[in-house]
């Protein structure tokens, strides 16, 4: 059975996924998308697109980090 804390995973799956957000979006503002523009044009598609990768890249790297804990927490004698 799983050893690690439940809250700890969902607290850092919660980080990554809003750090990764902020940053699609913060990438989607300097190249010119506004997610909150009224209207689905094409530069508001584009900054929803930038979000939701960023966010799910972002969830990705906080199992990834989860993952490595757990085999260094693994390898110690």
């Amino acid at each position: 059975m799983n050893q690690r804390p439940l809250w700890v995973e969902g607290v850092s799956d919660a980080i990554g996924f809003l750090g990764g957000a902020l940053l699609g979006f913060w990438s989607g503002q300097l190249l010119g998308l506004d997610i909150f523009a009224p209207g689905y044009g094409n530069r508001t598609i584009g900054a929803i697109l930038l979000v939701g990768l960023g966010g799910g890249l972002g969830l990705q790297l906080a199992r990834r980090w989860r993952d490595t804990q757990a085999q260094k927490r693994n390898k110690s004698p």
